[in-house]
């Protein structure tokens, strides 16, 4: 269910009987052709489908995330790490305030991942709470079926095509990106990288036949699924 469906006496109630929630966090940033809002609609819709037999709220997705790399393509948000730690850090004590002990928080984008430390740190200042962060699309489940499917897959390549990340009226190619060389990407700025990257594919594909992505997203669904119902201790 999502958080926007209960008032707080709702979820009063509830997280006396069950302390689970979900917390889907993202980024606004390019992904070539694909929405700028591709990394926070994957992780809200994976999680919402993920947790709806389970009955666990899922909150509203954190839009923005640390995206300094792609923040000279227009339309990107990117926010420093000082700030967003402090952002994750007030979110999980509002959580924490309102019941929820298990936390378990659904990244969709791969620069958010340095919030780890934070996360050890807090639950060392709440020993009553557990926090998980799950990178949904790269989960051993989820990335193995992503391989299984085509090996050359990447940052706005054809694994990140679904029919909800896609915007009307901007045709993508049906061709195959060579692989960008990351070091060379790795060590310049902003602009740079955008001189390098070009439309935004790392490598691969830009497409891939729907009921491809079908199958990977039921695995990824189901493997968000087990992440809120188990290893909790």
């Amino acid at each position: 269910m999502r958080i926007r469906d209960m008032n707080w006496s709702q979820v009063e109630a509830r997280v006396a009987g069950d302390d689970r929630c979900v917390l889907p966090i993202g980024s606004v940033e390019q992904h070539a052709y694909l929405s700028l809002a591709t990394d926070m609609i994957l992780a809200e819709k994976v999680s919402v489908e993920a947790a709806e037999p389970l009955g666990v709220p899922v909150y509203p997705c954190l839009p923005f995330g640390m995206a300094s790399s792609f923040a000279a393509y227009p339309g990107t948000i990117s926010i420093t790490l000082r700030s967003y730690i402090g952002v994750i850090e007030d979110i999980l004590d509002s959580l924490h305030r309102g019941g929820f002990r298990r936390i378990l928080i659904v990244n969709g984008h791969g620069g958010n991942t340095p919030v780890n430390p934070l996360l050890s740190e807090w639950m060392n200042r709440h020993p009553d709470s557990s926090v998980k962060l799950h990178d949904w699309w790269r989960a051993p489940a989820t990335m193995a079926k992503v391989l299984e499917t085509d090996a050359q897959a990447s940052h706005a390549s054809w694994m990140e095509n679904f029919p909800w990340t896609r915007i009307e009226g901007a045709p993508i190619p049906n061709t195959v990106k060579q692989r960008i060389d990351f070091a060379a990407v790795g060590r310049v700025d902003a602009l740079r990288k955008r001189e390098r990257i070009g439309e935004g594919n790392y490598h691969g594909r830009f497409q891939r036949p729907d009921d491809e992505m079908a199958a990977i997203w039921q695995v990824a669904v189901e493997e968000t699924r087990r992440e809120i119902a188990e290893g909790w201790h």
